[in-house]
This record gives structure tokens, sequence and C-alpha cells, in this order.
């Protein structure tokens, strides 16, 4: 009789991925084996505080009880369709989205890059079907420094030459302008145009939060020009910022919504493109389409998601919250921190690069018990989940403190 295999350690498991996993990431050497609200688990039992959450797919902790259970419910029941027959849970997911966001209709999708490839797709339609663009000809204006996500087409409209190199040739038909740069976005708007592409804080840069008016300048613009204003919500969207939505902070409504990530709270991939009726209502039957968009698991999760965030608890959190973080970040200023932008619970914390890159830092507030992910240079973000108490985020922040001292 076979012994069962005994259980490997991190530094095993870490061995066993090198030559079988492509090395598209590069992971924090941690390797988590369990979790639930703010904390996770590794192998060997070490607990660490989650202050990345995901990159805000887990606005709402690991294994919230609610989320839970209505996976478990629906995958008792039915988890897959495909779009070729309709199921029982997708017409109320999508009833209570378009609610949530003030949207008149819903294309879910799973990831957030089909969200916004989707977009893409969808803005483009919209140009010759409605704009009267010339077939062939739209264009769509995108922001310097964006980060919406790893497709051939995305990465061609990138400004970041390690996510670009290499993978040419790419998609025509886009513009690139400065963020947070309303001339030069005028400048590059004229009659192809068929939508203004932007996060309204972009998230991989560093959590840049534009100048207070520019979104509504995004907004006013396009309007005038007769083009779409699509804003992507992946990351900065459904609580985050301590709003539903970042454009919220502004008041603006733009045309298009692309939203992932927490939609799947944390359990299933989900995504979506939320629009007014006008514009989803370009397509038609095989157009576009996604097997596993809109299956009943994920419509049931994403229900629920939307459920946590209608009652606006979470995104008051975000907002108290973030007054913490931003008041513990601000008492860093000198004392190894340069600088930071922060919104709600999200922030983008530039260390001073004598003291280490990024990833350095990663790594000695991983050994402190708190985990976190760098971006360029000596940056790093924390995004906890919108779940974390007053406590732990404090000592979060005094992890930082004493890695900086």
């Amino acid at each position: 009789m076979t012994a069962p295999a005994r259980p490997r350690t991190s530094e095993q498991l870490i061995r066993a991925e090198e030559p079988v996993l492509a090395h598209n990431y590069h992971p924090l050497p941690v390797v988590v084996a369990r979790a639930e609200g703010s904390w996770v688990e590794d192998v060997e039992g070490n607990r660490y505080l989650d202050m990345l959450a995901g990159y805000s797919a887990l606005n709402f902790g690991h294994r919230h009880p609610a989320l839970v259970e209505a996976a478990h419910r629906q995958l008792d029941r039915l988890t897959l369709t495909s779009r070729a027959f309709h199921n029982d849970r997708l017409a109320e997911f999508a009833e209570r989205l378009a609610e949530l966001t003030g949207m008149d209709m819903v294309l879910p999708m799973n990831t957030g890059a089909e969200a916004v490839e989707s977009g893409i797709k969808v803005a483009r339609k919209w140009a010759y079907d409605v704009k009267g663009v010339p077939e062939g000809r739209a264009t769509i204006v995108v922001a310097a420094e964006n980060f919406h996500g790893r497709t051939t087409t995305i990465v061609g409209f990138s400004t970041d030459e390690t996510a670009r190199a290499g993978f040419g040739p790419f998609t025509p038909g886009f513009k690139v302008v400065p963020y947070n740069d309303l001339a030069a976005l005028e400048a590059a708007v004229d009659d192809t145009t068929a939508a203004v592409l932007i996060e309204p804080i972009q998230g991989e840069a560093g959590v840049i939060v534009p100048d207070d008016g520019y979104l509504a300048g995004v907004r006013e613009l396009t309007r005038r020009e007769g083009c779409l204003f699509v804003a992507d919500e992946i990351q900065s969207g459904l609580g985050r910022t301590g709003r539903t939505l970042a454009v919220e902070h502004e008041n603006v409504v733009p045309d298009v919504l692309l939203l992932g990530k927490a939609l799947g709270g944390g359990i299933v991939p989900v995504s979506a493109v939320v629009a007014r009726r006008e514009v989803l209502g370009v397509l038609r039957p095989g157009e576009h389409g996604s097997t596993f968009g809109g299956n009943p698991l994920a419509a049931a999760v994403g229900t629920a998601v939307v459920e946590l965030l209608e009652t606006g608890g979470f995104q008051r959190r975000a907002a108290e919250l973030g007054v913490i973080l931003r008041d513990g970040l601000t008492e860093l200023i000198g004392r190894g921190v340069t600088g930071f932008r922060a919104r709600g619970l999200w922030a983008g914390v530039d260390v001073d690069p004598a003291l280490g890159t990024g990833r350095e830092i990663s790594e000695r507030l991983m050994r402190e018990g708190v985990l976190v992910k760098d971006t360029h240079g000596s940056t790093i973000r924390l995004a906890p989940p919108l779940t974390i108490t007053a406590e732990e985020l404090r000592s979060a922040l005094g992890a930082l403190e004493k890695v900086l001292a």
C-alpha cells in the first residue's frame, strides 16, 4: 500500500512551479493555502494580513459568507448552460447590476480584459451604425500609462514596453494622449473618434488620481464632440474608492462602464460591459459572445455582490477607513515615504528609493506578516479588503513604518 504523499513546503512548491509554469508573473515567495476575511495563511500556518485584495477582486474579503453561500446554493443546482439557452439567474443579475450603476443594459463576460475588448468592439460598432464613421476608420483615444489588460489589442496601445515588446504587430485605430490632460485629449478627438477609454484612477500606474474636474471635462468633451466616454472601473469600481463607482466623485455618468474583479466576489471571474441602451443595443445575435459569460454560477455570485453593494455599507466603510489610511500615510511623509496618492481604501505609496525598490519593500513587509504588491520603481500599492478593521489597518501602517525605519 502506497503511503500518502507528504505535504510539500512553501519552498518545495515554489521550486515545483518553476519548470511547469510560464513565467508571466513574479509572485512574492509566499504560498497561500487558506484564507478568511482580511487574512491568508501559508502552507506552514503563518498568517498574513492581505493588503492587496487580489487587485480589488477581493473587495469583500476572502470567502465572504454571503458570497460563499450563494456559490454553494448554485453549485447544487446548475453551473453552466452556455448562452445557447437561457438560465434562471441571468435576468436578475442584469436587472440589479443595471440599476446599481444607473445604466440600461448589461453584456456579461468573464475577465476584465474581455470586458475591455468587448467595450472596444461595441464602441466601434456604435461609431459605424450610429455616428456614421466610415467603415474601418473608427479610432479610440486612450491615456498614456494605462492598464486595461494583457490581450494583443490592449497591449498594442499600452505605453509599458514590458507589456508590448515582442507581441506585435498591433491593432491600429488607437491614439494615446497624456493622462489628466484635457487639452491633449481635445486635440486628439476628431470625426473618426468612436470613444475615449480611460481609467478614472490609474491603478497599475501607481494609483494616479486625476485633478478635480478632469473626469467632468472628459464627459463634457465627449458629449460635445459626439463620441462615447468609456470608463474602465474594473479595479476602481464597486466600492473601492468610497463610492460605488470612482466617476461618482465628480458626479459623472459615462456612456459605458467596464466592470470586473470585485464583481465575481473573489470566487469566480465575472465581468461586464454596462451601458446605455442606444450603445449596447447595436449588438445583434452572432456578433459577439462568450460560452461562460453570464453563466448561472457567475450570475448567482454577481447578484450576491450587487446585494452587498446595494446597502451602501461597503462604500461607507471604504470612505471612513480611507481617512485612517490617508492620515497614517501622511505621518510617514519624510520618514521613508516621499509621497502618496489615495482615494478610499486605495493608495499608491512612493518610497524613498534609497530604502529599496518596491519589490524589496514588499518582501520586507511580507516578513512582517503584511502582503502588498509593488508597481513601477519604488512604489507599492495598498488596497485592502473593504472588510478590514481599523485596528488591522493601523497594524499594517505600523508594519510599513517599521520596515522604512
